[in-house]
This record gives C-alpha cells, structure tokens and sequence, in this order.
C-alpha cells in the first residue's frame, strides 16, 4: 500500500468513495472541491495495487478562542478493505501531517450514529471530548 497526496486523476475513485460514505458525488465535483482546497489542507489517498482505496481529508483549522487544530474533515475507506488497518494508516499520516506544521491537536467529528467509527478512533489514541448538535441553513 501507498500513501501520496490526491491527484485530479484520483477524482473518480475520490467521488466513489465518497458515495460510500454517504455523500453521493462526481468526478467533476470532487475536481471542483480539490482545486478550492489551500496549502491548509491535505487529502491523501490509500493506494494498493493501482487503486485506490480510501482517502483522508485534513485541514488546519484556525479559530479564535483555541488557535490553531488539525482536523479530520473526511476519512473513508472502500468497505471490502475496512478493518485492514488502511484508515490507521492514514490518520498516522494526518498526524504526522499536522506534526510538520508544529500543529499540536488533531480533532474528527463523526455523527452520532456511526458506533464502528467511534471505536476506530478510540483504537487511534483519540478521546472523547464532547457531544454536539449540527445546525445547517440553506442560503
């Protein structure tokens, strides 16, 4: 397995993926949101056997009242391969991500409902450190 940064041509295995965790999208729009990304994001792609088969997105999030955080903003894994230790792997490269940046905290949300990615994270060292509400509005 290798781990590299994404590339446009990863655009349909990205949008693949991402259907599969929950968020149905085309090679286009994943293209779209790639090119909007900054030097304060990363997405990284698990690559085995030319395909790829997971991605992990993380961003430098900065905000007033605690500075700067690393964030996950998005990690999936192609459900035939879950549990392999690919989604490990790449939080590992988030980390070590952050690290280069003198970044000291690495945070994910998750929803509520997905228990299986819970413990995933608890196994990756994370804690607990709250429960939140989502509010969106259309605009």
């Amino acid at each position: 397995m290798t781990i590299r940064r994404a590339e446009t041509g990863d655009a349909a295995a990205l949008a693949r993926l991402a259907g599969e965790l929950g968020y149905p999208s085309t090679p286009e729009e994943i293209c779209a949101r790639l090119a909007m990304l900054t030097s304060n994001d990363e997405v990284l792609v698990a690559e085995h056997d030319g395909e790829v088969e997971a991605w992990i997105h993380v961003a430098a999030v900065h905000s007033l009242e605690t500075g700067v955080t690393a964030q996950i903003c998005g990690l999936v894994v192609t459900e035939s391969r879950r549990g392999s230790g690919i989604g490990a792997e790449l939080v590992r490269a988030a980390e070590e991500w952050a690290h280069r940046r003198g970044i000291a905290r690495l945070r994910v949300r998750t929803n509520v409902n997905r228990t299986r990615t819970h413990a995933f994270y608890e196994r990756c060292g994370f804690t607990h450190a709250k429960t939140s509400r989502v509010y969106d509005k259309n605009l």
